[in-house]
């Protein structure tokens, strides 16, 4: 098999279908499933009322919002239960933000406690906004796998709406609407919502029967925290974000020195959604609410201090935990993997294991399962796909009972495990494996073969360029089909044989890397790597360096971007890999 494979090229005739469009944005929609002038059109300039589905195709949808309006118009409270990461936080705040405008006052956000509480809707909480006098409450990005919680409400006198996105399970909880576009009978054609985004969809089939006094399309106003949730929607999102009003936001993206006017959405992946995160994975998750929904500069300012404060706390425990995994998983496992990853310790706390879990699939190749203890001592865990390997079905192939829940995505899920099931975690997961794919997965990944890549290895190149592409024209043009993400990733090139001219190690752990290569004219160009100083290509390259050997030719993988950096436009690489010929 081949380390790499490009795209075909385009036949005349397919080319001919994109006339005004260059060849490389015609090659580079086609390869997206785009065929024609007109679909390329509406995909590169969506509009908001002509590209969005109706919201009620999505099943349940009328129903709940029904029975939201009936809640308003009697004064009922309402609870917005949301998940505590980036997903579920903007939720909340999307739909706090909405009462406020329509002057409804008698809401409660509910976002638990990662630690104490853990994932999804639990009966303490229930038994607590019971108490407060909660009649209707909605989740946000959980609720889905939550069947004896929810069960619990009814008994309460509380009726459940769940909004999900999450793989639903073989027997729905009880509520009296359930909207997941994943259910196999919900004619809604987007599948791939998240959370936030579906939360949106309720509130657009709320404001399609009674607007409550708002304008036509304020609810526009709310995309902004959709687009910290995701990329991916049919709006461009990355342009609503640059418009935010939001002072929170504002005052965070000027503390990380990052320009509301050119944000992209690596800024949001890489730089705001670790620090929403940070607040559940660290302490509070209410304290990121906080910063979506302040009203004013003080508290902007506070709320901005704080979540920068705990990220840099986060990154600290978890390079430290990380370090820990991969040495026990090489003490363990030596070089032959088994199918799947599992490793745990009563004294790791779970919030932490999914950073952890996602940095050893990269680097094993391996789906990973840890596990520790939550704060009520029971055992709970985090699970990353290597990129294949649907995690979701994996713990479902399971015998019943290992596990005492789970849920989650085809790439990432969390689960509980009893006391007496977890000395056999290991095996039965590699057992459900074998089960899945007919043959075990392991083999050695002692690194045998060309640097950069595993034995067996394929990265899927959308097109050849050499270093006298890149530049400001190329970026404009990539540029037209972003925002990318899930469905619309990022383009991905390769530049044959070409010879880093120098490389350098940087930041404060010298953990990052950059090459420079020459254009024919003189220009130099930077390919970055964020924390690809470990990799077995920058080690070579060091070690070349160090001996004062003459660099060789590689084959570059690689992204473009355009870098703001001290608000200097520059047009530079993301490196993908880096490959000896």
């Amino acid at each position: 098999m081949p380390l790499y494979s490009t795209r075909r090229p385009l036949e005349p005739r397919e080319k001919d279908a994109f006339p005004g469009y260059s060849d490389l944005l015609a090659h580079l929609l086609f390869h997206r499933g785009i065929t024609d002038a007109k679909s390329a059109a509406q995909f590169i300039q969506p509009d908001y009322v002509r590209d969005t589905h109706n919201p009620s195709l999505l099943k349940d949808a009328d129903k709940a919002s029904a029975r939201i309006i009936e809640a308003i118009e009697k004064g009922q409270k309402i609870a917005i239960y949301s998940d505590y990461d980036c997903d579920g936080i903007p939720g909340a705040a999307m739909f706090h933000d909405l009462f406020r405008r329509i002057g409804y006052k008698n809401f409660v956000i509910y976002i638990p406690h990662r630690h104490n509480e853990g994932f999804g809707v639990n009966k303490e909480a229930i038994d607590d906004l019971a108490g407060q006098g909660v009649t209707l409450l909605i989740t946000v990005d959980c609720g889905i796998s939550d069947f004896e919680a929810i069960k619990h409400a009814q008994k309460k006198g509380i009726e459940v709406i769940i909004t999900d996105h999450h793989e639903p399970p073989e027997k729905l909880p009880p509520a009296i609407a359930v909207i997941d576009p994943k259910q196999l009978d919900c004619e809604y054609p987007d599948k791939n919502l998240c959370g936030t985004g579906v939360a949106f969809k309720l509130i657009q089939a709320v404001l399609a029967e009674n607007r409550f006094g708002l304008k036509e399309g304020h609810e526009k106003w709310l995309l902004d925290l959709v687009g910290i949730a995701t990329l991916s929607d049919m709006v461009s999102l990355t342009g609503v974000l640059r418009k935010s009003p939001r002072k929170g936001l504002q005052r965070l993206l000027a503390k990380l020195k990052i320009s509301q006017q050119h944000l992209t959405e690596d800024d949001i992946a890489f730089m705001i959604t670790p620090r929403i995160n940070a607040a559940s994975r660290m302490g509070v998750p209410m304290d990121a609410f906080n910063l979506l929904v302040a009203d004013n500069d003080a508290e902007a300012d506070k709320c901005a201090d704080h979540l920068d404060h705990i990220n840099n706390e986060r990154k600290g425990v978890v390079a430290s935990l990380v370090k820990a995994v991969k040495k026990l998983v090489h003490e363990r496992h030596g070089s032959v993997m088994p199918s799947v990853i599992v490793l745990g310790n009563p004294e790791w706390r779970p919030s932490l294991l999914g950073l952890a879990a996602n940095s050893c699939a990269e680097e094993f190749r391996r789906p990973v399962f840890l596990w520790g203890r939550d704060g009520e001592g029971g055992i709970k865990g985090s699970c990353r796909s290597e990129g294949t390997t649907h995690v979701v079905e994996l713990m479902r192939a399971m015998p019943v009972g290992t596990l005492t829940e789970f849920g989650g995505h085809k790439h990432s899920g969390g689960f509980g495990v009893l006391n007496d099931s977890i000395h056999y975690l290991e095996e039965r997961l590699n057992e459900a494996a074998v089960r899945l794919n007919g043959a075990a997965v392991s083999g050695d990944v002692s690194g045998n073969g060309p640097i950069g890549v595993s034995a067996g290895d394929e990265t899927l190149i959308d097109s050849e360029l050499s270093m006298n592409d890149v530049g400001f024209k190329l970026h404009e043009d990539l540029n037209k089909l972003a925002p990318f993400g899930i469905g619309n990733g990022k383009p991905v090139f390769l530049f044959r044989k070409v010879v880093p001219s120098s490389i350098r190690l940087f930041g404060k752990g010298n953990e990052h890397v950059e090459l420079v290569f020459n254009k024919a004219n003189g220009a130099k160009i930077s390919a970055i790597s964020f924390f690809g100083a470990p990799s077995e290509w920058a080690k070579a390259l060091i070690s070349n360096k160090a001996s004062n050997k003459a660099a060789s030719p590689v084959d570059l993988v690689a992204s473009v971007e355009k870098s703001m950096f001290r608000n200097r436009p520059e047009i530079r690489l993301r490196i993908v890999d880096v490959i000896y010929s």
